[in-house]
């Protein structure tokens, strides 16, 4: 769990080393660029590492902790403010201290390293996160580009036909009625044409807030991109996937393992503590004439202790702080506690969702698909009736916008269903960088 990240990026590595010349971005190239420059995934690999020192911590308690201090001092000897003699003393002093019997820094132990775990499980789901995202701002371009495309195919059919309507109005073989109606479908197509370009706008920049440049051209899906049901169909079985995988659901777990921890850590503040203590000190006064006696010419006076000892420690009473910890500890505990039910059951609840997402969408990709071949069969139709006069321009320009709208609706309908799987494999736990290699080579 703690390696996926550099495992993701592994995957990348030697997708790029074996992919074609690339004269286009697709989607893994422009993950393998938030992986480098998407500031929340960034932020979120600092916080894993913060996360995993609190194993590191944890384990420090139950070991022995060395000290040393030491200084030096300048003594002078006045006999009514006269200088009799000056001198220097050192001073040393070491001490070994080694937990014997501390339930609470075992329980501290515990905590650091449900701590840590917490931390990579939470990384994990950032990185699915930050697929996802990625993704849905890809194919928001894309889907944005395909609107646009419309509305100026759009503008640019209308535009004929008001053209033609000027001029059979011209020649009298039209009704004014017929040039207005035309002339007031072409404003509406540019307003609609302006409309797009605003979201194309607004859906590059969001891609680029998260790969830190501007991307100048996507490749678009393949016309034979793969949509099938999720496998396994059954919903129960992607549910059974995801409460044993769901990063979002080992976090919640892991911070209550921790906060039971933390709570048996102060309660048991109550219990006898025992630890063993070793201390070693040093003293030497170079000493002279002050004294009468110098027991080494040469260092001065020395002075050595070795104290060893067991060390016994009972909380009698500390003003109800030591048993107002222990609640507060508690209190937490079961706040944890119901937080991990509630992750549960919201995992529950947007797997089951998003599986029948999933469903919908591959039924909507078919549906429109249907509808987008119903719509050119209408409009050649439609056509023929108005150059022989069976239909009349208002049928020919509804004709003509269902079309468009049917091209926008089919394209629209395959990048939801790509977001939806993602979302299901997320929920699930198990999306990867190798999805989204498989997608890409879908990709024109």
């Amino acid at each position: 769990m703690r390696f996926m990240y550099k495992i993701y990026s592994l995957f990348f590595l030697f997708f790029l080393l074996v992919a074609r010349p690339i004269s286009s971005e697709n989607l893994a190239d422009v993950y393998e660029l938030a992986l480098k420059n998407d500031p929340l995934l960034r932020a979120a690999e600092a916080t894993f590492r913060a996360g995993k020192e609190n194993k590191a911590q944890g384990i420090a308690g139950l070991l022995p902790t060395l000290s040393i201090s030491g200084g030096t001092n300048w003594n002078e000897y006045r006999v009514q403010e006269t200088f009799v003699e000056g001198y220097n003393s050192y001073a040393y002093l070491a001490n070994l201290n080694q937990p014997i019997f501390r339930l609470d820094k075992w329980f501290q132990f515990e905590r650091g390293n449900a701590l840590s775990e917490a931390a990579a499980a939470e990384f994990a789901y950032q990185q699915q996160e930050t697929m996802v995202r990625v993704a849905s701002a890809y194919f928001n371009v894309l889907n944005s580009i395909d609107s646009l495309n419309a509305a100026r195919a759009e503008e640019k059919a209308i535009g004929r036909q008001k053209d033609l309507a000027k001029k059979r109005f011209d020649v009298g073989l039209a009704a004014i009625t017929e040039v207005q109606e035309t002339q007031a479908a072409y404003d509406l197509t540019v307003v609609s044409r302006i409309a797009r370009e605003a979201q194309l706008d607004s859906a590059q920049e969001s891609l680029t807030s998260i790969v830190g440049r501007e991307l100048k051209l996507l490749s678009p899906l393949i016309d034979e991109f793969e949509i099938s049901l999720p496998n396994p169909l059954d919903r129960e079985s992607w549910v059974n996937l995801g409460l044993k995988n769901n990063y979002q659901l080992k976090s919640a777990k892991l911070q209550r393992d921790a906060a039971k921890a933390t709570a048996r850590s102060a309660a048991s503040n109550h219990l006898p503590q025992i630890d063993l203590v070793g201390r070693i000190s040093n003293s030497t006064s170079k000493q002279g004439k002050f004294g009468g006696f110098i027991q080494n010419p040469l260092f001065g006076i020395e002075q050595d202790t070795r104290q060893y000892s067991i060390q016994f420690n009972l909380p009698l009473y500390a003003g109800g702080a030591i048993s107002s910890a222990r609640r507060q500890a508690y209190a937490n505990y079961d706040r944890s506690k119901e937080q991990a039910i509630f992750t549960e059951r919201s995992t529950i609840r947007d797997i089951r969702s998003n599986h029948f997402g999933v469903q919908t969408q591959v039924a909507n990709v078919t549906a429109r698909k249907q509808a987008l071949a119903s719509a050119e069969s209408a409009l050649e139709a439609t056509q023929i009736g108005y150059e022989v006069g069976t239909r009349n321009t208002v049928d020919l320009l509804d004709a003509q916008k269902r079309l468009f709208q049917a091209q926008r609706d089919y394209a629209s309908s395959r990048y939801e269903y790509i977001i939806s799987m993602l979302r299901l494999k997320a929920s699930v736990g198990t999306l990867s960088p190798e999805d989204l290699i498989n997608i890409s080579n879908q990709m024109d």
